[in-house]
């Protein structure tokens, strides 16, 4: 599996799509969500939403820890993409960096 710090998610960020695959209430709640990321809950609408990419995107997976977004990851090169990562440690760690955060709406 393809991984990425946050540190350099942090420098890249707005090279990549940035797909955060929480559930809507985590994405607004306490640990909020990274600026100008999309949400795409794990699951059906998750689903939808990578049958209908690019396989060349380039996508960084975000979630609470790293695991969703690494089983997103997996299931994103099993389909065949070829520039999609997991962000190690997950929103708990963005947090811990003291980086940007947006606790408002998720749309």
């Amino acid at each position: 599996m393809r991984e990425i710090t946050c540190e350099q998610v942090k420098d890249i960020k707005d090279q990549y799509r940035l797909i955060d695959v929480r559930t809507p209430e985590e994405y607004v709640g306490e640990l909020g969500h990274i600026p100008g990321t999309e949400l795409k809950t794990l699951g059906p609408e998750l689903m939808e939403f990578l049958k209908n990419l690019n396989l060349e995107e380039k996508v960084v997976f975000v979630c609470r820890s790293g695991a969703r977004s690494g089983q997103t990851t997996l299931l994103s090169e099993e389909l065949g993409f070829t520039q999609t990562y997991n962000m190690i440690g997950g929103m708990l760690r963005w947090n811990q960096l003291g980086y940007e955060i947006h606790k408002g709406d998720s749309k």
